[in-house]
């Protein structure tokens, strides 16, 4: 159980920072954070859903 909680709570977590790059960039006009921002999310979601997928897997 801890080997999958570990790397979603990362995910989670790297998730978040880019929700608030996403929330700077908008408020100081930044496109490049922006970007950033959505490359987190979108690679934290993509990562996670790896993981669950390889834990099913491995049961």
């Amino acid at each position: 159980m801890l080997r999958l909680l570990l790397p979603l709570v990362a995910c989670v977590a790297v998730a978040a920072l880019g929700v608030g790059a996403l929330l700077y960039a908008q408020h100081d006009d930044a496109p490049g954070l922006g970007l950033i921002g959505f490359v987190l999310i979108f690679g934290a979601i993509g990562f996670g859903v790896r993981t669950v997928l390889r834990a099913r897997k491995s049961v």
